[in-house]
């Protein structure tokens, strides 16, 4: 065997990773990504060049050309503008049905020379932008140098515009501010065509690129501030102009029917405004639920724009709109279900664990995360948690950590303490005032594929709760080695920085000598703990693995989560992206001949509001059948599996696994504290540990995997990027990650 590829670690991954995908399906695979790629190439150009005139001559051109077609104008600028997006969706769901679940991992060539990942070297680890990858700056420059160039080109235009109008100095004066504002609009609005796109939570486009939904929501908080600052020069330019005029509140009341519609504009602005100050940093995290409910204006954001502008300017931006539409349905129908809460544990430490109920058929890997909504709490709040458990520890459950740390985690332990006491009360009370807690999952999300197998050597670097997460990695790695599934860490590295000692009781809920109990024959561990707040351990600590506060198992009254979830089965919800697509075609070309061209609709706020409407009946109505069938198929296929499954679980907790109920014995304590290293009164010094994995580990792959406060990320990768790993040709690769939800 040579050195550029090792087969796996057993005889079954042998077999398995020695037949080799089809030619024909690597073809295939191969094709798509070069179609993908060039469209996708083609479209950014298209967008860049736009501002100058060779841009808007070729649009007007292919204007001239298309718009005699049934479908007028507004088809002519949907389908040069948001066609192509909406073409790579289609062509990525195929390629992620063609490319299947499974996932072959194999050694990697040791290089000679230090390789750079864009995607995970950090370039900027300061500032506004956090930690900042390669990619992502490249992004940002791109974007940057983007605005120069449109407000450059159009200032141009504006200057050549201006000779034709033969009018008073003051006029012109007034017919630039309303020019100028109108090209900061076009700016705008093409910052618009990505906004919704990032966070579409089970888009394909995210899937296809393996950039996880906690990832992306930064770029949408970037083309967030950008955008709502050129609309916010756009209405501010045409304020100044009307003021001037003397008009201002005779045209910003306006609402015609050809041409611009002013007031929706105001509306859309106003909307917009409130989002964007109450999105800031500072208000976010102090004032999380006026963040979370005003956000909800979206929707009258969305809703006035296309009344303002119309429906051929709208399709513009439409694309990603749509796809934003399809999650958002998709994630309605999965919430409206009532999960299970199997059981719920208090920690020590103060965090809780909860247990959901899953379908055997639901697809997850670990690094994945929900959204959770507990409706004795909030009919309306969602909260992100990491999800704690493995996608092989059990068919039938998830878990999550949750630390208590605000209001919200507050009322959720006290909910806990009272189902606590109900339960253990001797004369309990009738079934209706039992207290009880309903839960509603969004999820599970995360990569596309379970990257953290494909390392051989994993550094695992998280701050507080920030563990929970690598409880899934390392469930998931221990159940791999002892089935012999494709899997190639050999060293894990776990470095675990906690403010107190309380903190140690989170390592209950993983056993891993229960998973396999000989794990060390196949893989090296090594766990390095941090208490930073005291100097020496407190006489409990010896024991703080075995202990767990009280478990209740709730009364059942829902079901398991629901598999309609964007990245749950690749058939199904390609399907319903595609009968999507093509139902809003077949509605458009249906109102284009029995209603517009027909009765000589002419408003463009009118036929802006009938785009939008075909947009979201589309989807209710034929992305709404799939659903149905997706909903009906797994049922079946879950009480297939069910059938045949060996672990199912109970769900009044009768046979539960619940980790953190199996360590029982001072032999698994004493296993599991051989692995453990625990340092009081010192934080961990990065400089040093890489330092420390160069001479042990050699010139090998390192993956990276940092999760915790922003102050912790930025540290480690400052470290990596000024360690001399990136200037040495001995030493291993890093690849850095970020996973910081449950903050």
């Amino acid at each position: 065997m040579d050195e550029y590829e090792t087969p796996l670690l057993s005889e079954s991954q042998k077999e398995s990773s020695s037949s080799s995908p089809s030619v024909v399906v690597s073809s295939l695979k191969w094709i798509l990504r070069v179609v993908m790629s060039v469209i996708f190439v083609s479209w950014v150009v298209l967008l860049l060049m736009y501002p100058g005139k060779l841009g808007d001559g070729l649009v007007t051109k292919w204007r001239e050309v298309s718009s005699n077609t049934l479908f007028g104008v507004t088809g002519s600028m949907f389908l040069i503008f948001s066609g192509p997006i909406l073409v790579i969706s289609v062509l990525a769901s195929l390629y992620l049905i063609i490319s299947g679940e499974e996932k072959s991992f194999t050694k990697k060539k040791i290089s000679k020379f230090p390789r750079f990942r864009l995607w995970t070297f950090p370039v900027l680890v300061d500032g506004p932008f956090g930690v900042v990858s390669a990619a992502e700056f490249l992004g940002i420059m791109i974007f940057s140098v983007f605005f120069l160039w449109a407000i450059y080109a159009y200032t141009l235009r504006n200057l050549e515009l201006l000779k034709y109008f033969d009018v008073s100095p003051r006029d012109k004066n007034l017919l630039t501010l309303e020019v100028t504002g109108l090209r900061f609009g076009m700016i705008g609005l093409f910052c618009m065509v990505f906004l919704f796109l990032p966070v579409s939570r089970g888009s394909v486009l995210l899937r296809l690129v393996d950039i996880p939904f906690e990832h992306a929501t930064r770029y949408h908080v970037w083309l967030g501030h950008i955008t709502m600052a050129f609309f916010s020069l756009h209405g501010l330019f045409y304020v100044v102009a009307w003021a001037m005029e003397g008009r201002l509140l005779e045209i910003i009341v306006g609402w015609q029917s050809k041409g611009i519609a002013v007031l929706p504009g105001v509306i859309s602005l106003a909307a917009g405004l409130l989002m964007w100050v109450t999105s800031l940093h500072y208000m976010r995290t102090h004032y999380f639920e006026l963040f979370f409910y005003t956000h909800q204006l979206y929707i009258v954001f969305v809703v006035f724009l296309v009344l303002h502008v119309g429906d051929f300017i709208f399709s513009i931006v439409a694309g990603g709109i749509f796809l934003f539409i399809l999650d958002r349905f998709l994630r309605f129908c999965q919430s409206r279900r009532t999960v299970d809460v199997i059981s719920a544990t208090s920690l020590p430490c103060g965090t809780l664990e909860l247990v959901l109920s899953k379908p055997p058929n639901m697809r997850y890997n670990a690094l994945s995360f929900v959204f959770l909504q507990v409706r004795e709490l909030s009919w309306v709040q969602w909260h992100p948690f990491s999800v704690s458990s493995s996608p092989l520890d059990g068919k039938h459950h998830v878990a999550v950590l949750i630390k208590v740390l605000g209001g919200w985690t507050a009322k959720l332990r006290d909910q806990l303490s009272k189902l606590y006491e109900a339960e253990n009360q001797h004369n309990l009370l009738s079934p209706q005032s039992h207290p009880k807690i309903t839960t509603c999952v969004e999820g599970p999300y995360g990569h596309e594929s379970p990257y953290h197998l494909g390392y051989e050597n994993l550094v695992l670097i998280a701050g507080g709760i920030g563990i929970s997460p690598f409880f899934a990695i390392l469930s998931d790695i221990f159940h791999r080695k002892r089935d012999g599934k494709a899997c190639l860490p050999r060293k894990v590295l776990v470095i675990w920085a906690i403010k107190n000692s309380d903190e140690l009781s989170l390592l209950s809920t993983i056993n891993i000598p229960s998973i396999f109990p000989s794990f060390s024959k196949k893989l090296n561990l090594e766990i390095n703990i941090y208490v930073t707040r005291q100097s020496e351990p407190l006489l409990e600590d010896g024991m703080i693995h075995k202990i767990v506060n009280p478990s209740v198992k709730p009364v059942s009254t829902g079901c398991p989560m629901s598999i309609l979830v964007g990245t749950g089965d690749n058939m199904w919800s390609g399907l319903y992206l595609i009968a999507s697509t093509i139902g809003f075609i077949s509605m458009m070309t249906l109102l284009d001949i029995y209603y517009i061209n027909k009765y000589n609709i002419t408003a463009w706020w009118y036929k802006g509001l009938l785009f939008l409407v075909s947009m979201v009946a589309s989807v209710l109505i034929f992305g709404g059948l799939v659903v149905v069938f997706w909903h009906l198929w797994g049922q079946k296929t879950g009480e297939v599996v069910e059938e045949n499954a060996h672990d199912k679980v109970d769900l009044n907790g009768e046979e539960l696994h619940n980790p953190s109920e199996d360590l029982k014995g001072l032999d698994i304590v004493e296993d599991v504290q051989s692995y453990t290293t625990t340092r009081y009164g010192t934080r961990p010094d990065f400089k040093e540990i890489f330092e420390s994995l160069n001479g042990k580990w050699g010139s090998v792959d390192v993956g990276v995997i940092v999760c915790g406060p922003a102050s912790l990320q930025s540290t480690v990768a400052k470290e990596i990027r000024s360690h001399s790993i990136w200037r040495s040709a001995k030493h291993p690769l890093f690849h850095f990650h970020s996973h910081s939800f449950d903050l």
